[in-house]
Parts: C-alpha cells; sequence; structure tokens
C-alpha cells in the first residue's frame, strides 16, 4: 500500500501547499470551504496566498530545516506549480504524503522526458528530437524540418524558453539566445485551435473530467478560455480518453492539465499532446463560477481521500485572464451581467503577468 492510499484527511487537518501563488491561493480558498487548513510554503514574502492563510512559511526551497518544520506542521503536501526543485520534493516526501507523487514531476519537469512517456502510451505529439549543441539542431531540422519550435527542456512556461525557428534563421544565434544545454526541437503544428482537458484522479483510480476547454494565447500567454470547445463530441471525447490515460499511467493522484492541438486537413481531425501540466492550470478557472465543482476543490478532495464530484457545466462560459495593465479596468468588469471577477491581490501590474481574471456565464436555455 502506498502513502497515497493511506491519505483520509478529516475537517480540520492540515494541506501543505508547495508556492504561493494565484492557485496556491484558490487551494487555500476551496480548502476552506470543506473545514480543512492550509499552509503555503514560498521563498516570496509577497505571495498572493499567504494573505488568506493563517500560517505561512517564507522561506527558500533548499532550506531543510524550514522543510522539516513545515512537514511537522501539515498532514499531507501538493504544490501549485511543477518546477519545485526535486530535493525539496524527497526531504517533504520522507515525512509526509506528496501527492501528486515526486516521480511524476520528474516526468512532467522534462520536456523530453514527458514527450517520451506520452509516445509509449501510443498518444500522438508533434515530431520531436533531443537538441544539446548547434550540430545536433542542425541533424533536427533535417529530419523534422522547418519552421519548428525549440524549446529549453526545464523551466519552460507562458511562452519562456522557446522560439520558432523559421527558414534562414541564424541557428548559432537561436542556439546562444536559447541560453541552454539541453533542449528539444519539435515540429511546428498547423492547428485549428488550442484545447485543454482539465482531469482529476483519486487514489482509488476514479477520474473525473471536466468539459473540454478550447484556449486562446496571445503572446504566448492564455488570455481567453471557453467551455465548451467548439469541437464535435467525438472528438471531445477523444481529448477526454487522452487525459484519463495519461493520468492512469502516471497513477496520479489530484488535478491535472492535458494541453492539446486539434489538427484537421485529413478526413477526420484529430488531436496531439501538447503538454502535461501536473497541477491545477489557468484553463480550468472557469471551473470556480461554471461548474458545480471547481477544479480547486476536485484537486483537495483527490489529495484528501475524498470522494471525487461529478462536474456539471452551468452553461456556456468564458474566462478572461486580466494581464498586466488590464488589472486597472477591473471596475468595468464589475457591471456585466453574468461576470465574476478574481483579483489575485499582486501588487504593481507588469507585463505578462497574470494579475486576475474574469469568468461570464451564459446559463443554458432550457426548452
Amino acid at each position: 500500500m502506498t502513502a497515497s492510499n493511506l491519505v483520509k484527511l478529516k475537517p480540520g487537518d492540515t494541506i501543505g501547499i508547495l508556492g504561493g501563488g494565484q492557485l496556491g491561493r484558490m487551494l487555500v480558498l476551496a480548502a476552506a470551504r470543506l473545514g480543512l487548513r492550509c499552509q503555503v510554503f514560498s521563498p516570496d514574502p509577497d505571495s498572493p496566498a499567504f494573505d488568506v492563510v493563517q500560517n505561512a512559511t517564507c522561506a527558500e526551497y533548499a532550506d531543510v530545516e524550514a522543510l522539516e518544520l513545515f512537514a511537522n506542521d501539515v498532514d499531507v503536501v501538493t504544490y501549485e506549480f511543477e518546477n519545485v526543485p526535486a530535493a525539496t520534493a524527497m526531504v517533504l516526501a520522507a515525512r509526509r504524503p506528496v501527492l501528486p507523487a515526486q516521480k511524476i514531476l520528474e516526468t512532467t519537469q522534462d520536456r523530453l522526458i514527458e514527450k517520451d512517456f506520452v509516445s509509449k502510451l501510443g498518444i500522438g505529439t508533434a515530431d520531436y528530437a533531443d537538441v544539446s549543441s548547434v550540430a545536433t539542431l542542425h541533424a533536427a531540422i533535417e529530419r523534422i524540418g522547418l519552421p519548428a519550435v525549440i524549446k529549453t527542456r526545464r523551466f519552460g512556461y507562458d511562452g519562456k524558453g522557446q522560439a520558432i525557428i523559421r527558414a534562414g534563421d541564424d541557428l548559432e544565434q537561436v542556439w546562444q539566445d536559447l541560453g541552454t544545454k539541453s533542449a528539444i526541437l519539435e515540429a511546428f503544428v498547423p492547428f485549428e485551435r488550442e484545447i485543454s482537458v482539465i482531469a482529476a484522479r483519486s487514489a482509488s483510480g476514479e477520474v473525473e473530467c471536466f468539459d473540454v476547454t478550447e484556449n486562446e494565447h496571445r503572446d504566448h500567454i492564455l488570455k481567453i478560455s471557453r467551455a465548451p470547445a467548439a469541437i464535435p463530441d467525438e472528438l471531445a471525447t477523444q481529448a477526454r480518453a487522452i487525459a484519463e490515460k495519461i493520468a492512469a499511467a502516471l497513477d496520479y493522484v489530484g488535478v491535472l492539465a492535458v494541453e492539446m492541438f486539434v489538427v484537421t486537413g485529413t478526413d477526420t481531425p484529430t488531436v496531439l499532446v501538447n503538454e502535461i501540466a501536473p497541477r491545477v492550470h489557468n484553463s480550468g478557472h472557469w471551473t470556480l463560477d461554471g461548474a458545480s465543482i471547481s477544479q480547486f476543490e476536485q484537486h483537495i478532495r483527490a489529495i484528501a481521500g475524498w470522494p471525487l464530484g461529478k462536474p456539471v457545466r452551468h452553461g456556456d462560459v468564458t474566462m478572461t485572464n486580466l494581464i498586466g495593465d488590464d488589472i486597472l479596468s477591473y471596475e468595468q468588469w464589475l457591471t456585466v451581467p453574468g461576470a465574476t471577477v478574481h483579483l489575485y491581490g499582486k501588487g504593481t501590474p507588469r507585463p505578462g503577468r497574470k494579475m486576475g481574471h474574469v469568468t461570464e456565464v451564459t446559463p443554458a436555455r432550457k426548452l
């Protein structure tokens, strides 16, 4: 029996959350509704999640003494971002259950390992190749072709650590600008639309998926999510099945997001997996107001050893991220019928910084 099978929290128990961003903040609020306490561990003294917890630890992830004290105060540990240092996860896992498990981080923190994992499951992805030098970049392009996307294998998000390579580009400069010795080259996918599936899995293997979400990015940052995605039912079923297969293969406990491309041009549209996010996800924010249970509550239930909820969407839902100076016009949203404003309590707006989001729900018409 694994540690995850043994977790069974009761109201009043404490969940430890690594990371103090907006995802951590929303996890704390979801746990509070269920009578569960949270303690947040983050090195950033301005973490927005600190505002909504009674107990917080502000220390570096390499501070073993702080981690040990943190572990003593909680019953289970989870995280709001996937780039938790391996050593941090190891220190905590020796003392408390860490969910999702540390081994999952080892798969999803490295884009090449993740792509290999997905491919071995027989799930489609863009063509890809390992790149470790200019010479191997030339060889990868020779095989995959251009345009292509080069990405650092680790620590990339919101478009950071990646670049599109087109014919005529200076490959020496591209490699130098990327600033890494470990990269992956992916074939450029001429997708029709981007979608994601938010799935929750319990320790017993129960899986619940939210409706497939359609995502629109601007400057590589998610701007708008719409649920349900404008895709055929058969394709939505395929996308959910892929997410369930990935969750089962990882023996996952908690909520994860699987980002996918919808590809047309053949007789039958299909989906290709782009990335896995082993955590609650920006494209699932619509569930806070647009479904009978949010992705955040679903995650808390899963790691607490509680039954998962059956998500029921309340209508057509649009989630709009407030990025940078968008936050300055938050008041205009307060008078929009069906809109709910979520502000993250962050400080000064910066370009590309997610400051909040707005959910708009159009109830389904009753016939």
